[in-house]
């Protein structure tokens, strides 16, 4: 099993009509890079914004380190990422 991030593309009618597509990241772990795009694919956040596949890519090393994958059986499936949020928002009239 392999890493992929899986770059996605849509138009989102609630920002300018739509007039510019906006981007997201997804990681999904698979077998190849056609299974990684099947699997993004199902997500429900890629269905309910009607997203199409930009590009994917498979993460084998970053900075000198392997990734690795190990199965869990008790994640259930589930998927776990940690955020760091960061804003720099307008100041307000």
């Amino acid at each position: 099993m392999k890493l992929y991030l899986v770059h996605c593309g849509f138009y989102d009618t609630e920002v300018c009509d739509g007039l510019y597509e906006s981007h997201v990241n997804f990681f999904v772990s698979a077998d190849s890079f056609e299974d990684a795009r099947a699997k993004a694919k199902l997500l429900s956040e890629f269905q309910a914004k009607r997203m199409h596949v930009d590009g994917l890519q498979e993460i084998q090393t970053v900075g000198g380190f392997k990734v690795q994958l190990e199965y869990d059986a008790n994640l259930n499936s589930q998927t776990h990422i940690i955020n760091f949020k960061h804003r720099d928002l307008a100041a307000k009239s």
